[in-house]
C-alpha cells in the first residue's frame, strides 16, 4: 500500500502536475479501514515508501509512520466516507485547472477529449464561507465538494472537481485511475482555455456526441480499449 501510494505521488511530479510540495495522493483499503497518504509538505524528490503515513479511515488517527499526514487528509477522508466507490484520490495545483478554479468557472465540455473523461462540464464548488475557514477548513473542503455532488452529480460520471479559489481533486477506483484523471483534467482545462482564447463564443459539444464518447468508454456497452 505504501509502495503504491509513494509511486502515485512521484507520478504527479513526473507528469508535471505538482510544483514544490503542492499536492498529494492517497489510497484507501476499505477492508482494513485505513488510508495511505503523503506526509505534509514533504519534498517529493526525497519521498520513499517508508515516509507514507497510514491513518484510520474512521477517525483519522495516525496508525503507522513517523511523519505528519498531509494537511488535506480530512478532505480525503470525508470524500472516502461520502463516496463509497472511491479507491484513491489525487489533489494538485496544476496550472490550468487552478486557473479555472480561481476564475470560479466550470470547465465547459467543448470537445470529445473532455467527453471521454467527464459526462459534462467539470463541476465547481461554491466559495468558502467565513466560518468554514476558521475551524476544520480541510474537512469543510470535503464537505463543500460533497455538497456540490449532492446536487444530482454522480462522482462516477464526473471523476473530479474544482474547489473555488483552490484547485482540483480527482479520484478513481485505483491510484492509477485517479492519477490518469488528474492528467486528463489538466489537459482538458488547457484545451478549453485555448479554445476560448481562439473563439470566446465556441459552441459546447452537442449532447449526442458527448454521450457517445463518454458511454463508449464508460457506459454499460463500452467498447473502447482492449
Amino acid at each position: 500500500m505504501c509502495e503504491v501510494c509513494c509511486k502515485a505521488n512521484l507520478d504527479l511530479i513526473r507528469t508535471g502536475l505538482v510544483t514544490l510540495s503542492w499536492g498529494n495522493a492517497s489510497v484507501v483499503n476499505r477492508n482494513a479501514g485505513v488510508v495511505a497518504i503523503k506526509p505534509s509538505g514533504f519534498d517529493y524528490h526525497a519521498l520513499q515508501p517508508r515516509d507514507i503515513v497510514i491513518v484510520s479511515l474512521e477517525t483519522g488517527e495516525v496508525l503507522e509512520g513517523a511523519l505528519k499526514p498531509s494537511s488535506d487528509t480530512p478532505t480525503h477522508l470525508h470524500l472516502y466516507r461520502s463516496f463509497p466507490d472511491l479507491g484513491a484520490i489525487v489533489h494538485t495545483h496544476s496550472n490550468y485547472a487552478v486557473a479555472w478554479a480561481q476564475a470560479e468557472l466550470e470547465i465547459p465540455c467543448l470537445g470529445t477529449t473532455h467527453a471521454d473523461h467527464f459526462k459534462g462540464p467539470v463541476p465547481l464548488t461554491r466559495q468558502f464561507r467565513d466560518n468554514e475557514t476558521v475551524t476544520d477548513y480541510e474537512l469543510n473542503t470535503g464537505k463543500i465538494i460533497v455538497e456540490r455532488f449532492d446536487e444530482g452529480i454522480d462522482p462516477s460520471d464526473f471523476p473530479g472537481v474544482l474547489v473555488a479559489g483552490h484547485g482540483p481533486f480527482t479520484w478513481g477506483g485505483s491510484l492509477q485511475q485517479a492519477v490518469e484523471n488528474a492528467i486528463a483534467l489538466e489537459a482538458i482545462a488547457k484545451m478549453a482555455y485555448h479554445t476560448q482564447v481562439l473563439n470566446s463564443g465556441a459552441n459546447l459539444l452537442p449532447d449526442h456526441v458527448l454521450g457517445k464518447h463518454f458511454n463508449r468508454k464508460w457506459g454499460p456497452d463500452a467498447y473502447y480499449g482492449q
